[in-house]
This record gives C-alpha cells, structure tokens and sequence, in this order.
C-alpha cells in the first residue's frame, strides 16, 4: 500500500470493478448454494438476478435475502485487500449494486418489488460502512520500522 502522489489509473479502476464484481458473484453463488441449493430442486440464475425471488413471504425468499446480505457483508471484507482506501468505499459498493442492477433490469425487467429495493440498499449501506471501517481499521495500523544494529 503506497499512498504517495495519486495517479489517475483507469485500467487499475476498470480490473478492480470487475476483480470486486466477480468476487461479490462468487460469493453469492456459495451462500446461495448452501442457504437456497437445500430448498430446492434446481439452482438457477433465476435467484441471482430475478427481482421477484427476493421475497419475505417463503422461505426460500428469506434465504435468497439473507444470502444478498451475507454476500454484503462478504464483499466488505475483500474491500481492504482490493480497494484499499476508505474513501473508495462507498464508490465501489455503489458501482457493484448499480452494474447488478443493470443485469437485473435485462434478465427480468425493471425491479418493482419493495423488498428488492430494501434489500440491495441495505447491502449498500452494509458494505460501504464496514468496508470504510475495515479500511480505515488498515490505514491506521502502525508501519512497522526495522532497525538494524551495525
């Protein structure tokens, strides 16, 4: 982690967007195995991207939501190893939910669910604020110094 002069990189931006993107996927698609893959017969994108399987009236539809926001929590945790600063914290998250709900309005339309909404904003919430405090619990840490007796 060097934070000298900071260069404009948009190559460095575009890889983590997609590296922090492809982590968040990856992640929801284990907690959506082993939370929603128990209850029923067959996995499919549908619980990704689909608004109407985000849902608290099944409880398929709870798992489907606990599984967003596990995956919330989960993408907070890269945020130190990938973004690295506190300040990128809220752009990243936002950026993540923004590009999944591009994919969401081309898989089934656009989400006119409530809960869709409330869940997705709260994953937001979730993995900006603890990504900032996560990153900022980083930066803070001493920087260790090594002397070394002649």
């Amino acid at each position: 982690m060097f934070y000298g002069a900071v260069v404009w990189d948009p190559w460095l931006i575009v890889a983590q967007i997609v590296c922090f993107q492809c982590l968040y996927y990856l992640t929801l698609g284990v907690v959506m195995a082993i939370l929603v893959g128990t209850r029923v017969s067959r996995m499919s994108l549908v619980y990704f991207f689909d608004y109407a399987t985000v849902s608290g009236s099944t409880v398929t539809g709870w798992c489907v939501i606990a599984s967003f926001i596990l995956s919330s929590l989960a993408g907070a945790v890269y945020m130190p190893y990938l973004i690295e600063r506190a300040k990128k914290c809220l752009d990243f998250s936002a950026t993540l939910h923004i590009i999944h709900l591009f994919i969401c309005i081309m898989y089934g339309g656009w989400p006119s669910s409530l809960t869709w909404w409330v869940v997705n904003g709260t994953g937001v919430a979730v993995m900006a604020l603890l990504g900032e405090y996560l990153c900022i619990r980083r930066e803070l840490q001493e920087i260790p110094i090594v002397r070394y007796r002649s």
